[in-house]
């Protein structure tokens, strides 16, 4: 199922962002502290291939995303966007 992200919100910490999602995304929260904790959550997957992504925090109608301190947000929202809008 495709998702829309609705805003992107700024957290305490500078290196993670909250995408607010148009629906529900999983009943139960799901994180992955590393990319190979995501092989066999497709969409973890599909997140964890964008450049800088380090980190997520799956919930029921967000997601957290986290990156390396040396990546810039911008391509990274823009894959976010992306990912999430071909989701199945």
């Amino acid at each position: 199922m495709p998702y829309e992200v609705i805003e992107f919100r700024e957290t305490p910490n500078p290196n993670a962002l909250k995408c607010v999602i148009e629906g529900r995304i999983t009943p139960a929260p799901r994180s992955y502290h590393r990319p190979d904790q995501g092989t066999n959550d497709a969409l973890a997957s599909a997140l964890f291939a964008i450049r800088g992504v380090t980190n997520l925090l799956i919930h029921e109608d967000w997601i957290t995303v986290g990156k390396a301190a040396d990546v810039a947000w911008g391509p990274i929202k823009t894959a976010v966007r992306d990912v999430l809008r071909k989701a199945t």
